[in-house]
């Protein structure tokens, strides 16, 4: 990126912003460096970060001050930052009336099952394939030349990107 170059604006979207679009936002932002500048908002935000989502985030050495759920408004008319992608990461999200953004985002979908719904003794395991997953896909967009590509083909390649971790994430190990 430019000096003068603004960074790329993402929003990840979840109904609730309590675990997997926190856990995209900090990756984003630790991983992207001064390219990437990323938020994360729910329809329906719970008002909480669920504590191991935030434990998750400590346990792999990233900051979790500041960490807030909020709503999709404070993304949405005037005054609002200008959006460059907006990724929804529940399906719930995906399937909502969603606000105008400013900025005319690209918008693409990663379902990712939510890591909250896993009992208490299975919470470790969820929340440890949530965020590899996202991880995996968020250094797979760090890596693409977005700033030499046409922004309709932006959205081609996040797809591409989450369509190629599923398939991989469905082959069992062996």
């Amino acid at each position: 990126m430019k000096k003068d170059e603004a960074p790329i604006t993402v929003l990840i979207l979840c109904t609730g912003n309590s675990s997997r679009s926190i856990l995209a936002e900090v990756l984003f932002n630790d991983l992207g460096g001064e390219r990437f500048l990323a938020h994360s908002a729910g329809s329906q935000p719970s008002g909480n970060v669920n504590p191991d989502a935030l434990q998750k985030l400590a346990d792999e050495g990233h900051r979790t001050d500041g960490l807030r759920s909020k709503s999709w408004d404070e993304f949405s008319g005037p005054g609002a930052p200008p959006v460059d992608i907006v990724i929804t990461v529940c399906d719930s999200a995906a399937g909502e009336s969603c606000p105008l953004w400013r900025g005319s985002p690209i918008t693409v979908h990663w379902g990712i099952p939510d890591p909250a719904r896993a009992s208490t003794a299975e919470a470790d395991a969820a929340f440890d394939l949530t965020y590899t997953q996202l991880r995996s896909r968020i250094e797979q967009v760090i890596e693409l030349p977005l700033e030499s590509l046409d922004r309709r083909h932006w959205k081609d390649a996040f797809q591409r990107i989450h369509e190629a971790a599923q398939m991989r994430e469905a082959i069992p190990e062996t």
